[in-house]
Order: C-alpha cells, then structure tokens, then sequence
C-alpha cells in the first residue's frame, strides 16, 4: 500500500465536477467477475431505502475486492450487525466509497485493525484513519467479500456517497449490470383523500386490477370517482440473469396528459430515509406484506425522492360526467419502461361504503406529545412519533400492554415505562420488557431501571409484556476440551445461546491477555483465530465471560496445549 498523497492533492483540481453531474470514467467496478445485482439502490427495505448496491458474489465468500478509485482509508467500522465489517475509502474528487459485509479486509488495512482492536479490547471499533495512514490506488485489493452483520448471504454491498455524506445511486457512476427488462407492475390502489370524494361509490382503499395490452402497456379497470383521489404502486425490477425482486429508479406519473409526480431514486439522505414509511401504504405491507408506494405526497412527507410535484400528486376529480385518463410510466436506470393506464369516468354519487371512523380514550396528534397512563404503565410519544392523528386502542392488564397494532407507522421512539415497585429490588434486574411475536413469544426490547420504573423504547406498535430473565447464556465449545492439544487448529469456536433476553456481551482472554473474538450473529458463533501472539507453546489458559441484556452470566475456563 502506497504511503504517498501527491496522486490525491497534485490531480484533486482536475477532477473535480460540476453539481449534479455523475462521471462516468472516475470509479470501476470493486468485484473483479461480472456484476449481477442482489439489490438496487433506493429499493424499498424495512424502514429504509436501500442505500447501494448489492452486487452477487456468486455464492461464496472471499473475493477480492479493489478500490473503486484512487484515495485513502478514511474509516473502518466493524460491527455485529448492520454492515459487519465496512470500509471507506475517501477519493480526490469528494466523493466516498463504501463497501460492506466484509470477510477480511486487505493485509495492511487488517493489521491496522487489528491492532485498534486490541488497543480497545474490543471487536466492535470505528476508525478514522489520517489521509496519509492508509493510501490505496484504484483497482488495489483493499477487502475480501463476505456475509458479516446483517447480510442475508454472500454479497458485497457498495455505495457511493457525496462530499455531505448523501448516498448517491452508483449506477449512475456507470456502475451496471446487464439489464433488457421493463419493470414489473405488481399492485396497484386507489384512495380517496377527502371527505367528499368516492371511487366506485365507497370511500374505502381499493385494490384494481389491471391487464397487458398487445401494444406492452397494461390497462387498468375503469373507475368512477369524484373528488380528490390518489394513487399507490407496488412494482420491481429485475436485471438479466437474477430474479430477485430489485428497486425501480423512477416512476412519473400524468393525468389527462399533464404531469403531476416524478419520484427519482438518483440520492438521498439518512436523516430522511426512515420517512420510506410516511411514502408506502404501511398497514397494507403489514396485515398483506404488500408493499406499494403512493403517488401523492401526504403532511409530513418531506421526501427529496419526490422531483415534481403538481397538487401533490393528488387527482382533483370535479367536473361531473367527464372521461378521463391517469398514467403511470415506471423506468429503470437503462430505460426500459412499463406503462399503465387507469380510465377514470368523473361521477359525482351516493356513497355506499363510507370510511370508518375508530375513536378511543387515547388520541395523538402529529405534531403535540402525549402521556397516558394506563394501569401499572405509562406510555410517552414524543412530538412527531406519528405521521398523522390517531386514535390509539390502548389497554393493560397488570405486566401486559396492548399498544394498538402494528399497522401504523412509527416514526421516533415511543418509551414505555412499567411500574416494578411491587417487585423486590434483587429481583428487579432480571426484568425486561418484551414484545410479543406472533408465535405468542417474547423479544426483548429494554430492560433500563429508572427509580421503580422498568423502561424501553420501542419503533413500533403491538404487544408487550413484562418478563424475568434468570437463565445465564449457554457456551459449547466447538473445537476442544479442557486439556486437549490443539496445534493443528487454526482457530477455535464456540457456539453461544440466550433464550430469553440476548447477548449483550462477551470477552475472552489466554493467559490473563485479551483475546480478539469475531462474533457472527447468524449462527450464534464466536471465533479466535490463532496467530496474534497471544498463545504460546505449551500450556494456556482460555477463559471466556458472556452476559446477557439483564446481567447473567457464564464463564467457560479450559487449558489447552500447543507446539
């Protein structure tokens, strides 16, 4: 690895470009195969569009991986979840690299973390790097691929961002893969949004079907409406050679021939990205995994996503008896393009399905906050939790909280709180509080004692319970026995359990010395690789702590022999 900055200051002047424009020649693919996309950049994931691209690995781990471009390490972050093991390479022209799920970094990037590491004894670190500590030239082996933190399998997930830190869409960049399809067309839903307006006599959400036509667009079935309307797409796109379900990079849409919405997925910001369930129809995807995105733009709402807007995106239909025409034209980022039409006949009557309209004890504005108490709990949501107001149905009975369901989106932290004064105070640090899955099970969610108060924050609605945690982790070694010669392993592994509350934590020495451990969430596995200079010939002592989120602990001890 090269130690010299003059590429990066004596070429920054030439290479800089205008705003908004995406060179095309400043940054090659990281993966040295032919790239297939395992997902898209600005896809719709669970709270969060999709930042990068996934690019397919061909199923294995322990490809390498080169600099994008030229530039320097700017930060390491190596974590349990999220994107495992990440790194980002900072390059002359502002723009930042990200390549996540990492196996292994490159030779002078994993000494160097490793050694931080072990300064901190602890696996979990972030890094920054000065600009002349870790220099890197374009197409340098800088990682290898893997499937750390919270990768569903084997693939690299790459990013570019800009100099604020914005993810940008790398296709853009002329990062590609092979791609002749048009976007799939999946759901399509109407809405009405006032109090006056009908589709097909009846104020409900509707779901309409929609046929291809010889010409390749889809035509949907005719409609009678009046008054305001909106419209929600479920569609996906997909590249040659790979069926998984991609993110679409535009969707424009029209009504009587003028444009009314353009949704680009070209950047975004973090600090926005969670508002993706302000965009979808969230009790839809919820109660019938559904997932479609609306087509008007709703009160907090402040998406950059959205690049046109007429009237929001809202169809004002008033002028009784008229025919007219709504088109939706989605694109992927090489052109290829679905369109669909809905005929709408303007009717102006009686309404047969109103909207039904719940009211409870327990009403929350968007933009006020709340406290209610109810039973042995109390329940605080901040100003802007919510999107919209609601009427909550809230109720408790004595540990267990019924907190509506989980059909309506949340946007910040709402904190419970659970009344343990009747609890004797040893007790009371085995406590926690759960959310109740489907299968009738707790996950845990907090377990923080404040005063005679259990609490934990939570991102979305359902039910929670008060439970006790006295069952300490579970350790099975998964290599050796106490005694045993090990020389010829390469590294030792152990497979750790919680049933109740999760691991919080762990450590592991040899010989009284911190020992580095990788933690792999997925297969509950920690492993110590060998070769750090810890262990040494003969007799060591192995001794490793882990402890659950409500303070248990097990301790396994063993001595094991190398050459």
């Amino acid at each position: 690895m090269k130690k010299s900055l003059l590429f990066f200051f004596g070429i920054a002047a030439n290479v800089m470009f205008a705003q908004n424009e995406f060179p095309q020649d400043a940054f090659i693919k990281p993966l040295k195969i032919p790239t297939v996309f395992a997902g898209t950049f600005g896809e719709l994931r669970s709270n969060h569009f999709h930042s990068g691209l996934d690019i397919k690995t061909q199923h294995r781990t322990g490809l390498e991986v080169v600099a994008s471009a030229s530039g320097y390490v700017s930060r390491i972050k190596v974590s349990h979840y999220g994107y495992g093991k990440a790194l980002y390479i900072t390059h002359p022209n502002g723009y930042t690299t990200v390549y996540g799920h990492l196996s292994k970094y490159g030779p002078a990037i994993d000494a160097y973390v490793k050694q931080k590491q072990y300064e901190a004894e602890n696996y979990e670190v972030e890094l920054f790097p000065n600009p002349d500590e870790l220099v890197v030239t374009q197409g340098e082996l800088v990682a290898y691929s893997g499937n750390t933190g919270g990768s569903g399998g084997p693939h690299l997930h790459f990013e570019i961002r800009d100099k604020n830190e914005r993810p940008l869409n790398a296709q853009l960049f002329g990062i590609q893969a092979p791609d002749h399809q048009d976007p799939i067309l999946k759901d399509l839903v109407v809405y009405t949004l006032s109090d006056s307006s009908h589709v097909n006599q009846s104020q409900k959400r509707q779901e309409l079907r929609f046929t291809k036509q010889p010409d390749g667009t889809f035509l949907a079935e005719k409609i009678r409406a009046y008054g305001q309307i909106g419209f929600a797409l479920g569609t996906i796109d997909q590249q040659d050679g790979a069926n998984n379900s991609n993110g679409i990079y535009s969707i424009e849409t029209s009504f009587n021939g003028e444009k009314y919405l353009e949704v680009k997925m070209d950047q975004f910001s973090f600090a926005e990205t969670r508002y993706l369930n302000r965009m979808i129809d969230y009790e839809l995807y919820e109660g019938d995994r559904k997932r479609v995105q609306k087509l008007f733009i709703e009160r907090n709402n402040p998406l950059s996503i959205f690049t046109y807007e007429k009237n929001k995106g809202v169809i004002d239909l008033t002028q009784n008896g008229n025919a007219s025409v709504y088109t939706i034209k989605v694109k992927d980022i090489q052109g290829n393009t679905s369109t669909l039409v809905v005929p709408i006949t303007i009717a102006k009557e009686p309404i047969l399905t109103p909207k039904e309209i719940k009211t409870t004890p327990y009403f929350v504005e968007a933009d006020t906050y709340k406290n209610f108490e109810v039973g042995d709990w109390e329940v605080f949501i901040p100003e802007g939790a919510f999107y919209d107001d609601y009427y909550l149905d809230i109720t408790a009975n004595t540990d267990a909280l019924h907190l509506d369901e989980d059909l309506i989106p949340v946007h910040k932290y709402i904190r419970l709180a659970y009344d343990v004064s009747a609890f004797a105070r040893q007790n009371r640090e085995k406590l926690y509080i759960g959310r109740v899955n489907y299968r009738g099970l707790l996950r845990y969610e907090g377990a923080r004692l404040e005063d005679d108060h259990l609490t934990a924050s939570i991102n979305a609605l359902g039910d929670f319970k008060v439970g006790i945690d006295t069952k300490p982790p579970k350790i099975q070694s998964l290599d050796f026995s106490d005694g045993k010669w090990i020389s010829n392993l390469n590294e030792i592994n152990f497979k750790i359990t919680d049933e109740d509350t999760g691991i919080k934590s762990y450590r592991a020495t040899i010989n009284g010395k911190f020992a580095l451990m990788e933690y792999e969430y997925k297969k509950n596995q920690l492993t110590y690789s060998f070769g750090d200079g810890i262990s040494v010939s003969g007799a060591n002592e192995f001794k490793l702590t882990v402890t659950d989120n409500v303070g248990n602990s097990t301790t396994f001890e063993a001595t094991f022999y190398r050459k």
